[in-house]
């Protein structure tokens, strides 16, 4: 992304075509309006148009207006996008949805700076310049013929690629920072605190919906959780709502699954016994309950729990010589599941 950066200062001062490439929600419309703000147009308008959200008959007047009477309801003379964008940059996003017909018509215009209204005859020019965008890949549509190679070329004078979030997950804690204080300026209650767990559940995602899906996921936690601190398993819930991480249901299944181990030691904690809870009580076993209550001071419940977790994880990967799959079957969970919990806790697999 700093090389981007870079190519964006270098290409704003110039009146060059820019062609941007990137997946859906990587940004595109963002590097436009920098490369925009940054030139010596940025006094002048900034239009932005889908080419693939405009039904096809309308796509035409849309961008080079129309004159009255051309068609039924062209009730009076309207200008285009084109000539409102006139001093300034026009945005022409997914230019790899726009019918084969309106592309003859763009080149002419890309080339010339000249274009004719829907049912006019005048020719009217220009001062703007082009930015267009898609997450599409040009060269397989013009291999199927459903674009125009020549006008790929004509716009293919500055290319900037934009990579998947998935390729820059070391951007997460940034990105988060900036769109939580986005949210906070535009009057959003207090933004949650988002834990190291939270990130870096952030960062085990995919993110096939890239930098548009995590601000959806950032304005999810910030409608539910107003300056509240978000860990591992609720970001988790949050990035998967269709499998949401059960806090009580998995507490349940920890305490049930050691309480035949009541009367041996656990070593717990990260690093073995370092919090010195000497053994894991069972279910009804309330005197050794009572006596851990009573040597561990002040006692905290998650932490206790976290630390069994860690222990059984870390013995389960040990007998299965690092495999997580095995691991995994031994303590009867999912594969993705213990990866999971693994990142959580920082657990490596066993040398």
């Amino acid at each position: 992304m700093r090389a981007v950066s870079d190519m964006v200062d270098k290409v704003a001062p110039l009146g060059s075509t820019v062609f941007i490439q990137g997946p859906s929600g990587s940004g595109k419309e963002i590097v436009a309006r920098a490369i925009h703000a940054k030139s010596a147009r940025n006094s002048g308008p900034f239009v932005a148009v889908n080419c693939g959200a405009i039904p096809r008959e309308l796509l035409e007047s849309e961008l080079f207006g129309h004159e009255k009477g051309s068609f039924t309801g062209a009730q009076k003379d309207r200008a285009g996008l084109m000539e409102l964008s006139g001093g300034g940059t026009l945005f022409l996003d997914e230019i790899g949805d726009m019918p084969l017909d309106m592309q003859v018509k763009l080149l002419r215009m890309l080339e010339e700076r000249t274009f004719t209204r829907v049912g006019g005859t005048k020719a009217i020019s220009v001062d703007v310049r082009f930015v267009c965008a898609t997450h599409r890949d040009l060269r397989q549509l013009i291999d199927a013929e459903k674009f125009r190679e020549d006008l790929f070329y004509r716009i293919n004078v500055f290319p900037i690629l934009l990579p998947p979030l998935k390729e820059r997950l070391a951007d997460i804690p940034t990105l988060v920072r900036f769109i939580l204080e986005r949210f906070e300026a535009q009057g959003f209650p207090k933004a949650p605190i988002l834990t190291d767990g939270a990130i870096d559940a952030l960062k085990s995602h995919d993110w096939p919906g890239n930098v548009r899906e995590l601000r959806n996921i950032l304005e999810r936690a910030g409608a539910l959780f107003v300056g509240q601190a978000i860990d591992f398993a609720t970001m988790a819930g949050l990035i998967r709502p269709g499998q949401p991480i059960d806090r009580v249901e998995e507490t349940d299944a920890i305490w049930a699954a050691v309480s035949e181990f009541a009367d041996d030691p656990i070593p717990v904690g990260p690093a073995g016994a370092e919090q010195g809870v000497a053994m894991a009580p069972g279910a009804a076993d309330d005197s050794a309950i009572r006596q851990v209550l009573s040597e561990s001071g002040e006692f905290n419940l998650k932490d206790y729990v976290s630390a069994l977790e860690i222990a059984f994880i870390r013995v389960a990967l040990e007998d299965a010589e690092g495999s997580v799959s095995a691991a995994a079957r031994r303590l009867g969970t999912q594969r993705t599941t213990l990866i999971e919990k693994m990142r959580k806790f920082g657990i490596g697999r066993p040398d």
